[in-house]
């Protein structure tokens, strides 16, 4: 069963994530032509400790079941040997893991799993010239150098933070939503471009956004400004971050009386919600992602079914995005027969499907690509629908 899963897979293969890089250090790696039979190691740079080890666990879990159901495939030209690190949530220790495996000689790195961790490590692998794929780097720009300039081996599986909280922006028009409130991380990047892009992209709906207020990331307590957003006139909170604030500002949103629709990025898309803000308070609550398993196809049924007999847990988007990068690294692997320079023209080139959907890379190293949003109802994921956009 599972040398035909990568059967259908190889056949139109996909990723939904993105390309992780080493540091700024460091000599180009000498290209090696490939010989069937060969051992190719891949390295996993992702966060498996610290503040967001669900997201790293995750997308190591998803690599690593791509690689075992490659291995087992009698389809397959080599022997892929995974080569795994813990970068502990720290964009530094990222970093420093890239190098490392990059002078171990692996073939491309997969991770790591926030666009903060994985952008620092972007220039090593330009220098080494070893092809980071990013499962999950959303940031704006987040693949581009001062110049305006993709990095040449860095590419991402997934949608841009623009794409996903227009999205967003456009959802809440649907809903009939006209008055928000946002309430974002201050200090964290992908916080801030979220809020600004779902600002700008609801004020051109014709919404207003009547407040804005800022958390920081580790707070724990945000009673006094629930408090504030309470008394104003809204009917939509959009709240961008990732789950560990979410959670608790759900949870202390609902037990404050706040009964306002909330909306979320993909980093709310995590089984630690559920946990922090109480199922019973995940009513009226919808996330943008790249992934659900509501309505199946019998490809994603297949994955998680091989998932859960792996792992006895159910996959996220976040291993699901892994998953599809990790088959977009072996596909254009097998197309190039060598590493280095030619593997990332592969890459490039690339036309892949997978579990995330179809596409191609564009000039920025970014996939074109829908939103899915979907609705919380007791903390299960219900009801999906795909969002343009770009929809006025």
């Amino acid at each position: 069963m599972k040398g035909n899963f990568w059967k259908v897979l190889a056949s139109g293969s996909i990723v939904a994530s993105m390309l992780v890089g080493c540091s700024s250090g460091g000599t180009a790696q000498e290209a090696v032509k490939l010989s069937e039979g060969d051992t190719v190691k891949i390295g996993l740079n992702y966060e498996l400790s610290g503040n967001v080890a669900t997201y790293g666990q995750a997308m190591d879990k998803g690599t690593q079941l791509a690689i075992k159901q490659y291995n087992e495939s009698d389809d397959a030209k080599y022997k892929i040997e995974a080569v795994s690190m813990d970068n502990k949530s720290d964009s530094a220790e990222a970093t420093s893991i890239a190098e490392k495996l990059m002078g171990e000689g692996v073939a491309m790195q997969i991770g790591p799993a926030t666009s903060g961790d994985s952008i620092a490590t972007y220039p090593s692998s330009e220098n080494n010239k070893v092809p980071v794929l990013s499962p999950a780097v959303t940031q704006n720009g987040g693949m581009l150098k001062e110049d305006g300039t993709a990095y040449e081996y860095a590419w991402r599986i997934c949608f841009e933070d623009s794409a996903q909280a227009s999205a967003m922006a456009v959802f809440a028009k649907d809903l009939g939503k006209t008055k928000a409130v946002v309430y974002s991380d201050a200090a964290n990047d992908y916080a801030k471009g979220l809020a600004e892009d779902f600002v700008a992209k609801f004020e051109d709906l014709g919404g207003e956004v009547v407040a804005q207020e800022n958390y920081t990331s580790g707070d724990t307590d945000f009673n006094a400004a629930l408090s504030k957003i309470k008394e104003l006139d809204f009917d939509v909170l959009y709240v961008p971050g990732y789950y560990n604030e979410s959670g608790l500002i759900i949870k202390q949103a609902r037990e404050a009386g706040i009964t306002q629709t909330i909306l979320g990025p993909d980093g709310m898309d995590s089984p630690k919600l559920a946990e922090l803000a109480g199922k019973e308070n995940l009513n009226d609550v919808y996330f943008t992602t790249a992934y659900t398993t509501v309505d199946a196809s019998d490809e994603l049924t297949s994955f998680i079914e091989a998932y859960k007999a792996e792992y006895d847990e159910e996959p996220d988007m976040f291993s699901v995005l892994a998953y599809d990068a990790t088959n977009l690294g072996l596909q254009a692997l097998e197309e190039a027969g060598e590493t280095g320079e030619a593997l990332n023209e592969a890459i490039k080139n690339i036309e892949f499907t997978g579990l995330t959907g179809s596409f191609t890379f564009d000039e920025e190293h970014t996939p074109l690509k829908k939103v899915l949003v979907v609705e919380l109802e007791n903390g299960v994921q219900v009801n999906p629908v795909e969002v343009d956009p770009n929809a006025e």
